[in-house]
């Protein structure tokens, strides 16, 4: 192995490939700084259920009109608001008249690209009737993943929130295969959240609250109003994305970890009752809140970044070793890796997972996966030398590459 390679894992924290260290002095202005820590960033989420009635196979004008005018009222309160919109293959699919969406991902794309223009027309007609100026941003997962173009699209939203301008995000579900194979615009609208500082995420959808079962289901499913820590909690997930939409209650979940460990409150509520987001800011029991960290706990820019870049893998860990990086401050050692699943390379992203599968954090990893199921479990140099035939550090994730999730008792360093 080359000496470069044997450099590149060493002790000192990994960047990324095209992440210099050299760009970090763009981090300096926040969001928060520059539009102002009086000033609460709301970010709504509007799901393609919430936008598509499915017995006419048309837009729901009238819900979009709703929500809109929701957003008029919380800016003329002060909030600065993003809307994260789904919804363009299913408006695509209304303008070529398709009654069901279809399943290969090309055809997908190209009515992407046609439902996306008359999306926007129809935010841009209602918030400019409402005297609101709003402005398009495309975004991938892969996008986010680039710590340039992360800050680059903090950059931006500081600039847009800066103008008053209302921006609708949505995926750039052309080239975002990823996204359109898993539908995770919910995680989409987490990560543009954390990355914004935003203090409330929104999911609006077509349920009411996140329930213990699927109500429809079952007759016993009760609603969950409140979640202090998500780790904790235990729902049957099973409930799927309907015909329009991509997304379920896993991808919400996901959303609530990363966005309440970034700091930002997140509530799920009904699309169909706009005013639910007032009434949550109010202090109303509306819908399911998950408590964000507290600020102090919340992530710093550098582990916001983090959970923005793509989950390659998963590795599970012993109970022991758990403990130690969340109690401890420990990095993440071979010693007490248990498995290793997934393809990737050094320095993807990876879910850091208990020996039950429980996913606890993510990190930036320093091997590939082959190379981690050829070292998990040894402690010693000389093993290592062995396994790997050259000279390795111990150390899979380092500390400064790895994030917890909330639920974990370490105290994080505050947002810079």
């Amino acid at each position: 192995m080359a000496e470069g390679a044997e450099h590149r894992r060493s002790n000192t924290p990994n960047t990324p490939p095209g992440h210099a260290h050299g760009h970090e002095h763009r981090e300096c202005t926040s969001v928060k700084e520059r539009i102002g820590n009086d000033k609460q960033i709301i970010v709504i989420k509007v799901g393609t259920s919430s936008l598509v009635r499915p017995e006419q196979h048309t837009l729901n004008i009238s819900n979009l009109a709703r929500i809109c005018e929701t957003v008029k009222t919380l800016h003329n309160q002060g909030h600065h608001v993003i809307i994260v919109s789904s919804g363009a293959v299913a408006v695509g699919c209304q303008r070529m008249g398709l009654t069901t969406k279809p399943k290969e991902l090309a055809r997908k794309q190209a009515l992407a690209a046609v439902g996306q223009v008359h999306l926007m027309r129809f935010y841009e007609d209602f918030l400019s009737a409402l005297d609101l100026r709003c402005a398009q941003v495309l975004l991938t997962l892969d996008n986010l993943a680039n710590r340039d173009q992360y800050l680059n699209a903090r950059n931006t939203f500081n600039e847009l929130l800066a103008y008053g301008t209302i921006p609708v995000v949505n995926e750039n579900d052309t080239v975002a295969v990823q996204a359109l194979r898993f539908g995770d615009n919910d995680t989409l609208a987490a990560q543009v959240a954390a990355l914004i500082q935003a203090d409330w995420l929104f999911l609006l959808t077509d349920v009411d609250s996140l329930y213990t079962a699927n109500p429809k289901d079952d007759p016993d499913a009760t609603p969950i109003h409140e979640v202090e820590d998500i780790s904790r909690l235990l729902v049957d997930t099973s409930t799927k994305g309907t015909n329009w939409g991509t997304g379920g209650m896993v991808t919400k979940l996901t959303a609530g970890r990363i966005a309440t460990a970034a700091g930002c409150t997140m509530v799920i509520c009904n699309s169909n009752d706009p005013d639910a987001v007032e009434q949550v800011l109010a202090g109303a029991v509306v819908g399911t809140k998950f408590h964000a960290r507290p600020r102090q706990r919340a992530l710093r820019s550098r582990k916001r970044w983090i959970l923005a870049v793509p989950v390659r893998g998963t590795i599970l860990m012993s109970d022991s070793t758990v403990r130690a990086i969340q109690e401890e401050g420990a990095p993440l050692a071979a010693a007490g890796i248990t498995q290793v699943d997934g393809d990737f390379c050094a320095q993807d992203a990876v879910s850091l997972c208990d020996t039950a599968g429980r996913e606890f954090g993510r990190g930036l990893v320093s091997f590939s996966g082959d190379e981690l199921r050829r070292i998990k479990g040894l402690k010693s140099a000389k093993d290592f030398k062995l396994a790997l035939r050259y000279n390795a550090q111990p150390e899979v994730v380092h500390r400064e590459n790895l994030v917890l999730l909330a639920g974990s008792e370490l105290f994080e360093e505050t947002t810079m």
